[in-house]
Protein backbone atom coordinates (compact mmCIF):
# COMPACT_ATOMS: atom_id res chain seq x y z
CA UNK A 1 0.00 0.00 0.00
CA UNK A 2 2.99 2.33 0.41
CA UNK A 3 3.47 2.43 -3.36
CA UNK A 4 -0.25 2.95 -3.88
CA UNK A 5 -0.15 6.02 -1.60
CA UNK A 6 1.92 7.92 -4.19
CA UNK A 7 0.36 6.38 -7.27
CA UNK A 8 -1.03 8.88 -9.78
CA UNK A 9 -4.02 7.35 -11.52
CA UNK A 10 -5.57 9.05 -14.54
CA UNK A 11 -8.92 7.97 -16.00
CA UNK A 12 -9.64 9.05 -19.57
CA UNK A 13 -13.41 9.21 -19.99
CA UNK A 14 -16.31 10.45 -17.92
CA UNK A 15 -19.00 7.95 -18.85
CA UNK A 16 -20.84 5.24 -16.97
CA UNK A 17 -17.91 2.83 -16.74
CA UNK A 18 -15.55 5.54 -15.48
CA UNK A 19 -17.97 6.74 -12.80
CA UNK A 20 -18.65 3.24 -11.52
CA UNK A 21 -14.90 2.60 -11.39
CA UNK A 22 -14.32 5.74 -9.29
CA UNK A 23 -17.21 4.83 -6.99
CA UNK A 24 -15.64 1.44 -6.39
CA UNK A 25 -12.20 2.97 -5.73
CA UNK A 26 -13.75 5.30 -3.15
CA UNK A 27 -15.62 2.42 -1.50
CA UNK A 28 -12.35 0.47 -1.26
CA UNK A 29 -10.41 3.45 0.20
CA UNK A 30 -7.92 3.67 -2.64
CA UNK A 31 -5.16 6.00 -1.45
CA UNK A 32 -3.59 7.10 -4.72
CA UNK A 33 -4.50 10.36 -6.44
CA UNK A 34 -7.30 10.08 -9.02
CA UNK A 35 -7.86 12.43 -11.96
CA UNK A 36 -10.84 11.94 -14.28
CA UNK A 37 -10.67 13.57 -17.72
CA UNK A 38 -14.21 13.97 -19.08
CA UNK A 39 -14.58 15.19 -22.64
CA UNK A 40 -17.99 16.81 -22.13
CA UNK A 41 -18.72 19.97 -20.15
CA UNK A 42 -21.59 18.41 -18.17
CA UNK A 43 -21.06 16.29 -15.06
CA UNK A 44 -21.13 12.54 -15.87
CA UNK A 45 -24.60 11.30 -16.76
CA UNK A 46 -26.45 8.12 -17.68
CA UNK A 47 -26.20 7.90 -21.45
CA UNK A 48 -28.75 5.07 -21.59
CA UNK A 49 -31.45 7.40 -20.26
CA UNK A 50 -30.92 10.16 -22.81
CA UNK A 51 -33.97 8.86 -24.66
CA UNK A 52 -35.99 9.43 -21.48
CA UNK A 53 -34.80 13.06 -21.46
CA UNK A 54 -35.82 13.38 -25.11
CA UNK A 55 -39.15 11.78 -24.27
CA UNK A 56 -39.69 14.27 -21.43
CA UNK A 57 -40.01 11.75 -18.58
CA UNK A 58 -36.58 12.55 -17.05
CA UNK A 59 -34.75 15.81 -16.47
CA UNK A 60 -31.03 16.18 -17.09
CA UNK A 61 -30.49 16.39 -13.34
CA UNK A 62 -32.31 13.08 -12.92
CA UNK A 63 -29.83 11.26 -15.16
CA UNK A 64 -26.70 12.85 -13.68
CA UNK A 65 -24.69 10.04 -12.13
CA UNK A 66 -22.49 12.06 -9.79
CA UNK A 67 -22.17 15.82 -9.42
CA UNK A 68 -18.86 17.66 -9.61
CA UNK A 69 -19.25 18.31 -5.89
CA UNK A 70 -19.41 14.57 -5.18
CA UNK A 71 -16.03 14.06 -6.84
CA UNK A 72 -14.50 17.05 -5.06
CA UNK A 73 -15.71 15.91 -1.64
CA UNK A 74 -13.94 12.58 -2.16
CA UNK A 75 -10.69 14.08 -3.33
CA UNK A 76 -11.14 13.11 -6.98
CA UNK A 77 -9.96 15.68 -9.53
CA UNK A 78 -12.77 15.75 -12.11
CA UNK A 79 -11.90 17.86 -15.13
CA UNK A 80 -14.80 18.62 -17.47
CA UNK A 81 -14.22 19.59 -21.09
CA UNK A 82 -10.80 17.94 -20.89
CA UNK A 83 -10.13 16.41 -24.29
CA UNK A 84 -7.07 14.18 -24.50
CA UNK A 85 -4.81 14.56 -27.52
CA UNK A 86 -2.13 11.95 -26.88
CA UNK A 87 -0.89 9.35 -24.42
CA UNK A 88 2.90 9.43 -24.11
CA UNK A 89 3.82 6.05 -22.66
CA UNK A 90 7.55 6.73 -22.61
CA UNK A 91 7.13 9.89 -20.54
CA UNK A 92 4.20 8.47 -18.55
CA UNK A 93 2.10 11.50 -19.46
CA UNK A 94 -1.27 12.38 -20.92
CA UNK A 95 -1.42 15.52 -23.08
CA UNK A 96 -4.65 17.51 -23.44
CA UNK A 97 -5.61 19.58 -26.48
CA UNK A 98 -4.91 22.77 -24.52
CA UNK A 99 -1.30 21.67 -24.00
CA UNK A 100 -1.68 20.53 -20.39
CA UNK A 101 0.43 17.48 -19.54
CA UNK A 102 -0.49 15.14 -16.67
CA UNK A 103 1.83 12.48 -15.35
CA UNK A 104 0.59 9.02 -14.44
CA UNK A 105 1.83 5.82 -12.90
CA UNK A 106 -1.41 4.11 -13.89
CA UNK A 107 -3.84 4.92 -16.68
CA UNK A 108 -7.40 3.69 -17.26
CA UNK A 109 -8.97 4.05 -20.69
CA UNK A 110 -12.75 4.39 -20.44
CA UNK A 111 -13.20 6.15 -23.75
CA UNK A 112 -16.40 4.35 -24.73
CA UNK A 113 -17.50 4.13 -28.33
CA UNK A 114 -18.13 6.52 -31.18
CA UNK A 115 -21.05 6.45 -33.64
CA UNK A 116 -20.48 5.17 -37.14
CA UNK A 117 -21.84 7.04 -40.13
CA UNK A 118 -23.81 4.90 -42.59
CA UNK A 119 -22.90 5.24 -46.29
CA UNK A 120 -25.68 7.68 -47.22
CA UNK A 121 -24.97 10.09 -50.08
CA UNK A 122 -25.42 13.69 -49.05
CA UNK A 123 -25.14 12.86 -45.35
CA UNK A 124 -21.95 14.87 -44.96
CA UNK A 125 -21.56 18.21 -46.73
CA UNK A 126 -18.39 19.45 -48.46
CA UNK A 127 -17.26 21.31 -45.33
CA UNK A 128 -17.43 18.10 -43.30
CA UNK A 129 -20.61 19.02 -41.39
CA UNK A 130 -23.73 16.87 -41.30
CA UNK A 131 -26.74 17.68 -43.45
CA UNK A 132 -28.92 20.13 -41.46
CA UNK A 133 -31.72 17.57 -41.16
CA UNK A 134 -29.38 14.94 -39.71
CA UNK A 135 -28.81 14.35 -36.00
CA UNK A 136 -26.58 11.93 -34.13
CA UNK A 137 -27.78 10.68 -30.75
CA UNK A 138 -24.86 9.88 -28.52
CA UNK A 139 -24.29 12.81 -26.16
CA UNK A 140 -26.27 15.26 -24.08
CA UNK A 141 -25.48 17.92 -26.69
CA UNK A 142 -26.96 15.63 -29.38
CA UNK A 143 -30.05 15.12 -27.23
CA UNK A 144 -30.53 18.86 -26.75
CA UNK A 145 -30.11 19.53 -30.45
CA UNK A 146 -32.66 16.88 -31.34
CA UNK A 147 -35.01 18.15 -28.64
CA UNK A 148 -35.00 21.61 -30.24
CA UNK A 149 -35.65 20.16 -33.70
CA UNK A 150 -38.39 17.72 -32.62
CA UNK A 151 -41.51 19.81 -32.96
CA UNK A 152 -44.85 18.03 -32.62
CA UNK A 153 -46.17 16.92 -35.98
CA UNK A 154 -42.76 16.79 -37.64
CA UNK A 155 -41.70 13.71 -39.57
CA UNK A 156 -38.70 11.76 -38.32
CA UNK A 157 -36.74 8.87 -39.82
CA UNK A 158 -34.55 6.84 -37.47
CA UNK A 159 -31.75 5.02 -39.27
CA UNK A 160 -30.95 1.90 -37.27
CA UNK A 161 -33.23 -0.69 -35.68
CA UNK A 162 -31.03 -1.61 -32.73
CA UNK A 163 -31.58 -0.86 -29.05
CA UNK A 164 -30.73 2.84 -29.33
CA UNK A 165 -32.75 3.32 -32.49
CA UNK A 166 -35.89 1.86 -30.96
CA UNK A 167 -35.48 3.95 -27.82
CA UNK A 168 -35.16 7.13 -29.88
CA UNK A 169 -38.06 6.16 -32.14
CA UNK A 170 -40.37 5.60 -29.18
CA UNK A 171 -39.30 8.88 -27.57
CA UNK A 172 -39.99 10.85 -30.75
CA UNK A 173 -43.31 9.07 -31.28
CA UNK A 174 -44.40 9.93 -27.73
CA UNK A 175 -43.38 13.53 -28.44
CA UNK A 176 -45.96 13.56 -31.24
CA UNK A 177 -43.68 13.11 -34.26
CA UNK A 178 -44.58 10.85 -37.15
CA UNK A 179 -41.72 8.38 -36.82
CA UNK A 180 -40.36 5.67 -39.11
CA UNK A 181 -37.51 3.22 -38.52
CA UNK A 182 -35.17 1.96 -41.25
CA UNK A 183 -33.11 -1.17 -40.54
CA UNK A 184 -30.77 -2.80 -43.05
CA UNK A 185 -31.02 -6.25 -41.47
CA UNK A 186 -34.02 -8.46 -42.16
CA UNK A 187 -35.49 -7.81 -38.69
CA UNK A 188 -35.18 -5.47 -35.72
CA UNK A 189 -32.55 -6.03 -33.02
CA UNK A 190 -30.72 -8.39 -35.34
CA UNK A 191 -27.71 -8.53 -33.01
CA UNK A 192 -29.83 -9.75 -30.09
CA UNK A 193 -32.95 -11.46 -31.48
CA UNK A 194 -33.83 -14.02 -34.10
CA UNK A 195 -36.36 -13.41 -36.83
CA UNK A 196 -39.48 -14.41 -34.81
CA UNK A 197 -38.63 -12.02 -31.97
CA UNK A 198 -37.77 -9.22 -34.38
CA UNK A 199 -41.04 -9.72 -36.23
CA UNK A 200 -43.04 -9.51 -32.99
CA UNK A 201 -41.19 -6.36 -32.03
CA UNK A 202 -41.89 -4.75 -35.40
CA UNK A 203 -45.56 -5.59 -35.02
CA UNK A 204 -45.59 -4.02 -31.56
CA UNK A 205 -43.97 -0.85 -32.92
CA UNK A 206 -46.47 -0.57 -35.75
CA UNK A 207 -49.29 -1.03 -33.23
CA UNK A 208 -47.82 1.94 -31.35
CA UNK A 209 -47.86 4.07 -34.50
CA UNK A 210 -44.27 3.71 -35.79
CA UNK A 211 -43.74 2.29 -39.27
CA UNK A 212 -40.81 -0.11 -39.69
CA UNK A 213 -38.81 -0.85 -42.86
CA UNK A 214 -36.50 -3.85 -42.49
CA UNK A 215 -34.18 -5.26 -45.12
CA UNK A 216 -33.87 -1.70 -46.42
CA UNK A 217 -30.98 0.76 -46.36
CA UNK A 218 -31.02 4.53 -46.52
CA UNK A 219 -28.79 5.43 -49.47
CA UNK A 220 -29.33 9.14 -50.18
CA UNK A 221 -30.46 12.37 -48.55
CA UNK A 222 -32.95 14.23 -50.73
CA UNK A 223 -34.74 17.57 -50.51
CA UNK A 224 -37.75 15.69 -49.14
CA UNK A 225 -36.00 13.32 -46.77
CA UNK A 226 -34.36 9.93 -47.30
CA UNK A 227 -34.28 7.54 -50.25
CA UNK A 228 -34.05 3.79 -49.58
CA UNK A 229 -32.40 1.13 -51.70
CA UNK A 230 -35.86 -0.39 -52.20
CA UNK A 231 -36.90 2.70 -54.19
CA UNK A 232 -39.05 4.20 -51.45
CA UNK A 233 -38.52 7.81 -50.48
CA UNK A 234 -39.43 8.77 -46.92
CA UNK A 235 -40.38 12.35 -46.16
CA UNK A 236 -38.46 13.64 -43.18
CA UNK A 237 -37.98 16.90 -41.31
CA UNK A 238 -35.22 15.25 -39.32
CA UNK A 239 -33.12 12.10 -39.63
CA UNK A 240 -31.57 10.43 -36.57
CA UNK A 241 -28.52 8.21 -36.97
CA UNK A 242 -28.42 5.29 -34.55
CA UNK A 243 -26.90 2.71 -36.86
CA UNK A 244 -24.24 1.47 -34.49
CA UNK A 245 -20.90 2.46 -33.06
CA UNK A 246 -17.36 1.21 -32.66
CA UNK A 247 -14.94 1.27 -29.75
CA UNK A 248 -13.07 4.56 -29.40
CA UNK A 249 -9.48 3.37 -29.73
CA UNK A 250 -7.64 6.19 -31.55
CA UNK A 251 -5.68 7.21 -28.44
CA UNK A 252 -4.70 3.61 -27.74
CA UNK A 253 -3.58 2.99 -31.32
CA UNK A 254 -1.46 6.13 -31.41
CA UNK A 255 0.08 5.11 -28.09
CA UNK A 256 1.15 1.80 -29.62
CA UNK A 257 -1.16 -0.42 -27.56
CA UNK A 258 -2.48 -3.64 -29.05
CA UNK A 259 -5.89 -2.95 -30.56
CA UNK A 260 -8.19 -5.23 -32.53
CA UNK A 261 -11.77 -4.02 -32.35
CA UNK A 262 -11.04 -2.67 -28.87
CA UNK A 263 -8.03 -2.26 -26.60
CA UNK A 264 -6.93 -5.84 -25.91
CA UNK A 265 -6.89 -6.60 -22.17
CA UNK A 266 -6.36 -9.63 -19.95
CA UNK A 267 -8.56 -10.84 -17.09
CA UNK A 268 -7.21 -8.08 -14.83
CA UNK A 269 -8.30 -5.55 -17.49
CA UNK A 270 -4.65 -4.71 -18.15
CA UNK A 271 -3.47 -3.88 -21.65
CA UNK A 272 -1.50 -6.83 -22.98
CA UNK A 273 1.03 -4.27 -24.25
CA UNK A 274 1.60 -2.19 -21.10
CA UNK A 275 0.66 -3.36 -17.60
CA UNK A 276 0.40 0.25 -16.38
CA UNK A 277 -2.57 0.80 -18.66
CA UNK A 278 -6.06 -0.66 -18.31
CA UNK A 279 -9.26 -0.43 -20.36
CA UNK A 280 -12.89 -0.89 -19.30
CA UNK A 281 -16.28 -0.49 -20.92
CA UNK A 282 -17.04 -0.20 -24.62
CA UNK A 283 -13.42 0.45 -25.62
CA UNK A 284 -12.06 -2.77 -24.04
CA UNK A 285 -11.69 -6.10 -25.83
CA UNK A 286 -11.44 -9.23 -23.70
CA UNK A 287 -11.15 -12.68 -25.26
CA UNK A 288 -11.92 -11.16 -28.66
CA UNK A 289 -15.18 -9.67 -27.42
CA UNK A 290 -16.27 -6.08 -26.85
CA UNK A 291 -19.26 -5.36 -24.65
CA UNK A 292 -21.39 -2.36 -25.62
CA UNK A 293 -23.71 -2.77 -22.61
CA UNK A 294 -23.83 -1.39 -19.08
CA UNK A 295 -23.76 -4.64 -16.99
CA UNK A 296 -20.42 -5.96 -18.29
CA UNK A 297 -18.89 -2.46 -18.21
CA UNK A 298 -19.88 -2.07 -14.56
CA UNK A 299 -18.62 -5.57 -13.81
CA UNK A 300 -15.28 -4.61 -15.34
CA UNK A 301 -15.21 -1.43 -13.24
CA UNK A 302 -15.72 -3.45 -10.05
CA UNK A 303 -13.04 -5.98 -10.98
CA UNK A 304 -10.48 -3.32 -11.87
CA UNK A 305 -11.09 -1.36 -8.67
CA UNK A 306 -10.57 -4.56 -6.71
CA UNK A 307 -7.35 -5.34 -8.58
CA UNK A 308 -5.95 -1.84 -7.99
CA UNK A 309 -6.63 -2.06 -4.27
CA UNK A 310 -4.86 -5.38 -3.81
CA UNK A 311 -7.73 -7.77 -4.55
CA UNK A 312 -7.72 -10.92 -6.64
CA UNK A 313 -10.91 -10.43 -8.67
CA UNK A 314 -10.78 -11.44 -12.33
CA UNK A 315 -13.07 -10.67 -15.25
CA UNK A 316 -14.22 -13.73 -17.18
CA UNK A 317 -16.55 -11.98 -19.61
CA UNK A 318 -19.23 -14.62 -19.27
CA UNK A 319 -22.15 -12.43 -18.19
CA UNK A 320 -24.02 -10.54 -20.88
CA UNK A 321 -27.37 -8.86 -20.30
CA UNK A 322 -29.07 -6.44 -22.72
CA UNK A 323 -32.25 -4.56 -22.04
CA UNK A 324 -34.38 -2.29 -24.22
CA UNK A 325 -35.49 0.80 -22.32
CA UNK A 326 -38.43 2.17 -24.31
CA UNK A 327 -41.95 3.03 -23.18
CA UNK A 328 -44.42 0.20 -23.96
CA UNK A 329 -41.71 -2.04 -25.43
CA UNK A 330 -40.19 -4.82 -23.31
CA UNK A 331 -37.10 -6.74 -24.40
CA UNK A 332 -34.47 -8.58 -22.35
CA UNK A 333 -31.63 -10.69 -23.76
CA UNK A 334 -29.33 -12.90 -21.68
CA UNK A 335 -26.19 -14.24 -23.30
CA UNK A 336 -26.31 -14.89 -27.05
CA UNK A 337 -29.55 -16.78 -27.75
CA UNK A 338 -28.99 -16.90 -31.53
CA UNK A 339 -25.53 -18.49 -31.38
CA UNK A 340 -25.47 -20.42 -28.11
CA UNK A 341 -25.52 -24.21 -28.45
CA UNK A 342 -28.14 -26.32 -26.71
CA UNK A 343 -31.78 -27.33 -26.83
CA UNK A 344 -34.12 -24.50 -27.80
CA UNK A 345 -37.43 -23.94 -26.03
CA UNK A 346 -39.41 -21.26 -27.82
CA UNK A 347 -42.85 -19.71 -27.68
CA UNK A 348 -44.20 -16.93 -29.92
CA UNK A 349 -47.57 -15.19 -29.74
CA UNK A 350 -47.57 -12.30 -32.25
CA UNK A 351 -51.16 -11.40 -31.42
CA UNK A 352 -50.27 -10.80 -27.78
CA UNK A 353 -46.93 -9.27 -28.80
CA UNK A 354 -44.72 -11.78 -27.03
CA UNK A 355 -41.80 -14.01 -27.95
CA UNK A 356 -39.72 -16.10 -25.57
CA UNK A 357 -36.69 -18.24 -26.32
CA UNK A 358 -34.54 -20.24 -23.92
CA UNK A 359 -31.38 -22.09 -24.89
CA UNK A 360 -30.79 -24.94 -22.43
CA UNK A 361 -27.68 -27.12 -22.30
CA UNK A 362 -27.46 -29.93 -19.77
CA UNK A 363 -30.54 -28.57 -18.03
CA UNK A 364 -28.92 -25.13 -17.56
CA UNK A 365 -30.12 -21.91 -19.21
CA UNK A 366 -27.19 -20.61 -21.28
CA UNK A 367 -29.08 -17.87 -23.13
CA UNK A 368 -32.54 -16.31 -23.32
CA UNK A 369 -34.50 -13.75 -25.32
CA UNK A 370 -37.75 -12.30 -24.01
CA UNK A 371 -40.02 -9.91 -25.92
CA UNK A 372 -43.26 -8.67 -24.40
CA UNK A 373 -44.30 -9.91 -20.96
CA UNK A 374 -41.19 -9.88 -18.75
CA UNK A 375 -42.91 -11.01 -15.57
CA UNK A 376 -40.43 -13.88 -15.16
CA UNK A 377 -37.24 -12.20 -16.33
CA UNK A 378 -36.01 -11.82 -12.73
CA UNK A 379 -36.36 -15.54 -12.08
CA UNK A 380 -34.88 -16.51 -15.44
CA UNK A 381 -31.91 -14.17 -14.86
CA UNK A 382 -31.35 -15.73 -11.44
CA UNK A 383 -31.38 -19.25 -12.90
CA UNK A 384 -29.08 -18.15 -15.73
CA UNK A 385 -26.55 -16.51 -13.40
CA UNK A 386 -26.48 -19.43 -10.97
CA UNK A 387 -26.35 -22.16 -13.60
CA UNK A 388 -29.28 -23.91 -11.92
CA UNK A 389 -30.08 -27.34 -13.38
CA UNK A 390 -33.75 -27.43 -14.42
CA UNK A 391 -36.12 -30.35 -14.60
CA UNK A 392 -37.43 -31.44 -18.03
CA UNK A 393 -40.70 -29.50 -17.68
CA UNK A 394 -39.33 -26.34 -16.09
CA UNK A 395 -38.07 -24.49 -19.23
CA UNK A 396 -41.53 -24.68 -20.79
CA UNK A 397 -43.17 -23.54 -17.57
CA UNK A 398 -40.85 -20.55 -17.37
CA UNK A 399 -42.03 -19.39 -20.78
CA UNK A 400 -45.69 -19.39 -19.79
CA UNK A 401 -45.35 -16.17 -17.77
CA UNK A 402 -47.43 -15.35 -14.74
CA UNK A 403 -51.25 -15.49 -14.73
CA UNK A 404 -52.71 -12.00 -14.47
CA UNK A 405 -54.52 -13.00 -11.27
CA UNK A 406 -51.28 -14.04 -9.55
CA UNK A 407 -48.88 -11.14 -8.93
CA UNK A 408 -45.22 -12.08 -8.77
CA UNK A 409 -43.63 -12.02 -5.32
CA UNK A 410 -39.88 -11.91 -5.80
CA UNK A 411 -37.73 -13.85 -3.31
CA UNK A 412 -34.94 -11.89 -1.64
CA UNK A 413 -32.27 -13.61 -3.71
CA UNK A 414 -33.90 -12.78 -7.07
CA UNK A 415 -31.92 -10.27 -9.13
CA UNK A 416 -33.90 -7.12 -9.84
CA UNK A 417 -31.29 -4.82 -11.37
CA UNK A 418 -29.18 -6.67 -13.91
CA UNK A 419 -26.98 -3.65 -14.61
CA UNK A 420 -25.71 -3.39 -11.02
CA UNK A 421 -26.44 -6.99 -9.97
CA UNK A 422 -28.80 -6.00 -7.13
CA UNK A 423 -31.16 -8.48 -5.46
CA UNK A 424 -34.70 -7.92 -4.24
CA UNK A 425 -33.49 -8.40 -0.66
CA UNK A 426 -30.87 -5.65 -0.99
CA UNK A 427 -33.52 -3.29 -2.29
CA UNK A 428 -36.00 -4.14 0.48
CA UNK A 429 -33.27 -3.22 2.98
CA UNK A 430 -33.17 0.37 1.66
CA UNK A 431 -35.20 3.17 3.20
CA UNK A 432 -36.11 5.02 0.02
CA UNK A 433 -35.50 5.20 -3.71
CA UNK A 434 -32.75 7.78 -3.18
CA UNK A 435 -31.11 5.53 -0.57
CA UNK A 436 -31.38 2.57 -2.94
CA UNK A 437 -29.73 4.48 -5.79
CA UNK A 438 -26.95 5.70 -3.56
CA UNK A 439 -26.14 2.42 -1.84
CA UNK A 440 -26.88 -0.20 -4.52
CA UNK A 441 -26.85 1.79 -7.82
CA UNK A 442 -30.09 0.05 -8.84
CA UNK A 443 -32.11 2.06 -11.43
CA UNK A 444 -29.01 4.05 -12.45
CA UNK A 445 -28.14 1.77 -15.38
CA UNK A 446 -30.72 1.15 -18.10
CA UNK A 447 -33.52 2.30 -15.79
CA UNK A 448 -35.79 -0.59 -16.73
CA UNK A 449 -36.03 -1.91 -13.18
CA UNK A 450 -37.38 1.28 -11.60
CA UNK A 451 -41.03 0.17 -11.34
CA UNK A 452 -40.01 -3.06 -9.60
CA UNK A 453 -37.58 -1.27 -7.30
CA UNK A 454 -40.28 1.18 -6.27
CA UNK A 455 -42.66 -1.66 -5.50
CA UNK A 456 -40.11 -3.27 -3.16
CA UNK A 457 -39.40 -0.13 -1.12
CA UNK A 458 -41.58 0.69 1.91
CA UNK A 459 -41.54 4.39 1.17
CA UNK A 460 -42.60 3.83 -2.44
CA UNK A 461 -45.04 0.95 -2.12
CA UNK A 462 -48.07 3.14 -1.57
CA UNK A 463 -47.47 4.63 -5.01
CA UNK A 464 -46.13 1.64 -6.87
CA UNK A 465 -48.08 -1.20 -5.26
CA UNK A 466 -46.90 -3.51 -2.51
CA UNK A 467 -46.32 -6.44 -4.86
CA UNK A 468 -44.76 -6.77 -8.28
CA UNK A 469 -47.53 -7.33 -10.77
CA UNK A 470 -47.21 -9.12 -14.09
CA UNK A 471 -46.65 -5.86 -15.93
CA UNK A 472 -43.55 -5.02 -13.94
CA UNK A 473 -40.22 -6.23 -15.10
CA UNK A 474 -36.81 -6.32 -13.48
CA UNK A 475 -33.99 -5.20 -15.74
Amino acid sequence: MSEQATERLVVIGGGMAAVRFVEELVARSYTGSVTVLADEQHAPYNRILLSAVLEGTHSVDAITLRSAQWFAERGVDLRLGARVLEVDRDAGEVMLVDGTRLGFERLVLATGSIPTLPPIRGLVRFDGSLHPKVHAFRSLADCRGLDEAAGAGARAVVVGGGLLGLQVARALSIRGLHTEVVEGAEHLLASQLGEPGGRVLARDLRRLGTEVYTGARAIRMTDEGVRLDTGYELSADLVVLTAGGRPSTALARRAGLMVRRGVVVDSSLRSVTDDRIHAIGDCAEHRRRVTGFVPPAWEQAVVLADVLTGGIARYDGSRSVARLRATDLEVAVLGDPERATGEIVEMTNPIAGSHRRLVVEGGVIVAAALVGDLSRVGLITQLYDRGTVLGPDEPGQLLLGEPASQPVVLPDEAEVCACAGVSAGAIRACASLADCRETTRATTGCGGCESVVRSLLPAESALAGARVGPGASPS
